[in-house]
């Protein structure tokens, strides 16, 4: 573990779910022993969807990818993961089904995320943002248009600009207190890249939420994504990503925000080419005006490869991935950069 500023002991929380989460923790796990992960707990999809709707309990998935990326048991990180590929469970992944087996048998799911952790011996913890049984709503009231469910805003392509839909939880959700606790011991608070409208949105709509960022003494960096979501984000720039996420949260939050400014080689820009995916403009000028530093940095990483063991009823995710080490080093020298003197 990295201590070069004294930061092995640094409080970090990452807010997220899925990918971007994942590749954050891993990395950042690297230069403290006390990471949080608050996790988004909307999601309704893939081997997800199916263990909520047919046993009732919370969505697995985010939980499962956020404690395997803090856990220091590599079989048991394997395990975790382990995607059946046929049978009654084809296409569940074998710590999704721990996960709600756990809730099952200790009647909580924080209980069941406690087990899990120490089975993986993660070094860290593991915080769902809400314990209420929720679904995700977007609306476009002057359309009179309504999605209803993760799964089915996520394979959505808008009719209509979603900057002006009303994002919201079905029912309305309270913000689980280790949570908001996490948050306001914070040293550091990063806001990882993800789906702005399945991803990061449905967490920071929670009630006190985006009051406790907004109240925390730490810094919150936003790490940008990369690319545009294909029907969804369409020529988004860095400052209108920035701009949704302190629009969930109701109130300007945001203190940093790394954006990538890395340009691929040909052969990389063909792959993007392929994937129907393209890089997230940077827009310096409007940039400067805004209240938070904007940060640009060289954040360009290998594309993933498909996964042969994906459920099949996931919706096309993007292979392009970040650097997460050159990110994680650029997120620790904001910190380094931002603390008051001694």
């Amino acid at each position: 573990m990295s201590d070069t500023y004294g930061q092995g002991s640094l409080k970090i929380v990452v807010i997220g779910g899925g990918t971007g989460s994942f590749m954050l923790l891993s990395a950042l796990k690297e230069y403290t022993n006390s990471i949080s992960a608050l996790v988004n707990m909307a999601d309704d999809g893939g081997s997800t969807g199916v263990l909520r709707d047919e046993l009732g309990t919370l969505p697995p998935g985010d939980v499962r990818q956020c404690l395997v990326a803090l856990s220091d048991s590599p079989k048991i990180r394997d395990l975790f993961n382990y995607r059946f590929e046929e049978g009654t469970f084809e296409g569940h992944a074998f710590g999704n089904l721990l996960l709600s087996a756990l809730e099952k048998v200790t009647g909580s799911f924080s209980e069941a995320v406690e087990t899990a952790s120490e089975i993986l011996r993660v070094n860290g913890k593991v915080i769902p943002v809400t314990l209420d049984n929720v679904r995700l709503k977007m609306e476009w009231s002057e359309r009179s248009v309504i999605l209803q469910g993760e799964r089915v805003i996520d394979a959505d392509y808008f009719a209509h600009d979603p900057r002006r839909a009303t994002l919201s939880l079905v029912p309305s959700a309270h913000a689980n207190p280790d949570a908001l606790m996490a948050i306001r011991a914070a040293d550091l608070i990063v806001i990882a890249p993800g789906d702005l409208y399945t991803s990061l949105g449905p967490l920071l709509v929670i009630d006190g939420i985006g009051e406790a960022l907004q109240a925390a003494t730490a810094p919150v960096i936003y790490a940008a994504n990369l690319v545009t979501k294909q029907g969804q984000t369409d020529g988004f720039t860095v400052s209108d990503h920035a701009d949704e996420i302190e629009r969930f949260a109701g109130r300007p939050i945001l203190d940093y925000v790394l954006y990538n400014s890395q340009k691929p080689d040909s052969e990389l820009a063909e792959r993007y080419k392929q994937e129907g995916a393209y890089l997230v403009e940077a827009d310096p000028e409007i940039l400067g005006k805004k209240p938070y530093h904007g940060i640009a940095g060289k954040f360009l990483g290998a594309m993933a490869s498909r996964d042969k063991h994906k459920e099949a009823s996931a919706v096309t995710r993007s292979l392009i991935r970040h650097d997460s080490i050159a990110v994680a080093r650029a997120i620790i020298e904001v910190y380094k950069n931002a603390r008051p003197a001694v």
